[in-house]
């Protein structure tokens, strides 16, 4: 079904994102750390986790460091994005820096993603409708983008444009889909990871390496352990805590700490001192993790557009039958 006249006619508004040689990205995200985040020349051991965001990057890089980890879960912020960067945040600096074994957190399509075909690269998708709806909060709550009088309406817009944060989604996807039988490329859906969280976590280790796998079916309280700190309620009380600790540290602190990179500090230095006092959560990086929320905000006129939007964009691909029966 197309927009209706009133949907053409109307002004939406936009967020306000920092542009970037045609890249749109927060706005406290520093121009020299994005540039040299695509610049970034992987090693071999480098793990890359690859969503378009609000996909299930956070859980899955918990899940990855969980399995490193041997289900131990982050004590604090800082120790989560040493060991998990995003690549686009923290400049090249984070993945040259992260502890290792570790992975590096990147929201790029394939054309622009640092790539090596030793490197290894897990791509996770999500439904477009239930993605549209995280999108919509994460932009109007979180600290780096300016949306807060926006509606879901005004954002639904913007989404089926592909004028949000990180592009467009519908591109994004199809360009690691493109690259899912590819070695070192693994390709999985939030939805699969939701339905069976087990094998799919299995799945996910054996695919950074055999004995990762092995480790976990001999050891099914370590597996546990990695799925538990990995939950949704769990992370929901833990990251959030840890993030906003983060925030608030002083910044004096954050200066003279040589092991935070650059791109990070820079954030960091340029959060407000009342963050919390402006906004309890500004920092939510898991919001309800279920499937289907969409269907709480989506009208019936924007459903049948999502739909004709994916029927156009991922025409003649398999990617058409993943979410059947969920949107």
């Amino acid at each position: 079904m197309s927009a209706s006249i009133e949907e053409k006619t109307h002004k939406y508004k936009k967020p306000t994102y920092k542009e970037i040689d045609g890249f749109r990205i927060p706005t406290a995200f520093s121009d020299d750390g994005y540039r040299s985040a695509l610049a970034y020349i992987p090693r071999p051991d480098d793990l890359f986790l690859v969503t378009f965001p609000k996909c299930g990057t956070t859980w899955v890089q918990n899940l990855v460091a969980l399995i490193f980890r041997e289900g131990k879960p982050f004590t604090s912020g800082l120790e989560f994005f040493m060991h998990a960067p995003f690549l686009e945040l923290t400049g090249a600096e984070g993945a040259e820096k992260m502890k290792r074994p570790g992975s590096v957190k990147i929201h790029l399509p394939f054309q622009k993603a640092p790539y090596s075909p030793e490197a290894k690269y897990i791509f996770i998708a999500r439904n477009p409708k239930d993605c549209c709806v995280s999108h919509y909060h994460h932009t109007k709550n979180g600290f780096g983008y300016v949306f807060a009088d926006g509606t879901f309406d005004d954002f639904f817009e913007n989404f089926i444009k592909g004028e949000v944060g990180f592009g467009d989604y519908f591109e994004t996807t199809l360009s690691w889909w493109e690259h899912r039988n590819d070695p070192n490329v693994l390709f999985i859906t939030y939805e699969m990871l939701k339905k069976d969280t087990i094998n799919t976590t299995l799945k996910i280790a054996g695919f950074i390496g055999p004995e990762y796998k092995e480790k976990l079916e001999k050891d099914p309280k370590m597996l546990q352990d990695v799925i538990h700190h990995s939950s949704f309620d769990f992370m929901n009380e833990y990251m959030k805590k840890h993030m906003n600790e983060m925030l608030t540290l002083p910044k004096e602190q954050i200066r003279n700490n040589p092991d935070i990179p650059s791109g990070l500090k820079a954030m960091l230095l340029s959060v407000p001192d009342d963050i919390l006092e402006q906004n309890e959560s500004p920092t939510s990086l898991v919001r309800k993790g279920i499937v289907g929320d969409w269907r709480n905000y989506f009208s019936a006129s924007q459903s049948d557009r999502m739909d004709q939007k994916m029927k156009v964009k991922f025409a003649g691909t398999a990617l058409l039958e993943l979410w059947k029966g969920e949107i």
